[in-house]
């Protein structure tokens, strides 16, 4: 006998935080084989600024920000996207870089009718929010940084920056196929992980969430570090700000002040004690006061 689905519950759970929340479900299709779902609000109001909410690796765009989105919502008109191949977003091109998601996301906020808007990128989502910046010069007013290692280097792997010193290595965590794999994934992400997790409940999580477009995803990573370099990374000249946790074991805390450095007097960095790579997750309300302050008091 299989186990409840827990998963599809708790998707069913953000579905209706988000929609409660003034946001609704949209479809856009660009056209070329590219489609993107995002959650937009269902009024927007002129007097708030627009702010773009850009997941990382996991599941979809709903699981990474639901924690945040209530309190968000007051201060911004907020845009949720999943990313090419996560929740309902999908291609048939070949691309598979950062440049290319940002260059669709960028689409389908002009078939929004945003002009301006900052953003926030978390993890994987901060390599495709730094090429908007950097694209989109124009259009992004104000750029945060969540434990992004945009400033990683291709030797960095094989110099023991990370935990694990292959690609392949890291796909095999980053898209779990065994609860073994998803156990590993979560001891990384967390500062405190949750003990005892049932397997039938892993299990429910990686039929649900980790097994569609899985060679397409391990082709974002593999794309990631091949031939980064430092030197080669524009700097951006939004304001910036960083967050990392302190305990980050995805992408150590390292590289945000190596970013920082990078960015010189445009970037602010806040590290939160006590927290992982999933510390919006780990700690909201923290996080949400560093964003506010940067992103609105400011």
């Amino acid at each position: 006998m299989s186990c409840f689905s827990f998963t599809a519950t708790r998707d069913w759970c953000y579905r209706s935080i988000f929609t409660k929340s003034g946001l609704r479900s949209t479809i856009t299709d660009l056209g070329d084989g590219t489609v993107i779902h995002c959650w937009v609000p269902k009024t927007r109001k002129e007097s708030k600024p627009n702010l773009l909410l850009i997941h990382g690796f996991g599941a979809n765009a709903m699981w990474q920000w639901g924690d945040l989105i209530p309190y968000l919502v007051p201060y911004f008109n907020l845009y949720v996207p999943d990313l090419l191949f996560f929740g309902d977003s999908y291609t048939t091109r070949p691309e598979r870089t950062e440049s290319f998601q940002a260059h669709c996301l960028m689409r389908v906020m002009e078939a929004k009718s945003v002009k301006k808007m900052s953003l926030v990128g978390l993890s994987y989502g901060g390599f495709v929010g730094y090429s908007m910046a950097t694209q989109f010069k124009d259009a992004i007013e104000k750029v945060v940084i969540c434990c992004a290692g945009v400033c990683l280097e291709e030797k960095d792997l094989e110099n023991g920056l990370f935990k694990v010193s292959h690609i392949e290595e890291a796909a095999s965590i980053l898209l779990p196929q065994t609860p073994e794999k998803l156990r590993e994934l979560i001891s990384y992400s967390f500062y405190k992980p949750p003990r005892g997790l049932p397997s039938c409940l892993l299990r429910d999580f990686i039929q649900v969430m980790c097994t569609e477009f899985v060679e397409e995803k391990k082709d974002l990573i593999r794309t990631i570090p091949k031939d980064r370099k430092l030197s080669e990374l524009p700097k951006i000249t939004q304001p910036t700000l960083i967050i990392w946790g302190d305990q980050d074991k995805v992408f150590p805390v390292e590289l945000a002040s190596r970013l920082k450095r990078h960015l010189g007097e445009a970037a602010q960095l806040v590290i939160i004690s006590n927290a992982g790579h999933t510390f919006i997750i780990e700690k909201p309300k923290e996080t949400f006061k560093h964003l506010k302050s940067f992103l609105i008091d400011n």
